[in-house]
């Protein structure tokens, strides 16, 4: 018995325990090329909750249609469905960006306080133009065309 007939358990049993831990960070912080309707990660332990937005806004949309409405000046919106954000500065401009994270490819989560926030890691963007506010992440979120006719807002 002894070390000589548990060493393959071991070493079977430390193998999956790689692969997981692997595959965990991988489903954290990588961004995926489908849609799974929510952010597909968690903050890391001791990170601060992203919290309620204060626009009313957190995701989770499952409709195509955006409104003028929907939108809260000097807040925003993210629409999972569409991997975009929508922010209104100010009253009447409409601002759209890719909500994949430039740091790891999380999708953003919230608008709050004039900032985008994403929940992997804390970067933080501005709802005027995109840019880094606060990082781990150094590149702002890609800018997308924000069309208003009538109540709908078109993003291309």
């Amino acid at each position: 018995m002894g070390d000589t007939q548990e060493l393959p358990v071991r070493r079977a049993v430390l193998a999956g325990i790689g692969a997981a831990g692997v595959a965990a960070a991988l489903a954290g912080c990588g961004g995926g090329s489908g849609d799974s309707g929510g952010t597909g990660a968690q903050p890391p332990a001791g990170a601060p909750s992203p919290g309620p937005a204060d626009t009313g806004a957190t995701g989770g949309d499952s409709s195509d249609a955006i409104k003028t409405s929907d939108i809260p000046v000097g807040g925003g919106k993210v629409f999972d469905t569409q991997n975009v954000v929508v922010t209104q500065p100010t009253a009447g401009q409409f601002k759209a960006f890719s909500a994949t994270c430039t740091h790891q490819g999380c999708q953003v989560a919230t608008v709050q306080g004039g900032t985008i926030h994403c929940p992997c890691h804390g970067s933080q963007y501005s709802i005027v133009d995109g840019s880094v506010k606060m990082g781990p992440s150094t590149r702002p979120l890609p800018a997308k065309e924000a069309t208003v006719s009538g109540d709908q807002i078109t993003v291309t």
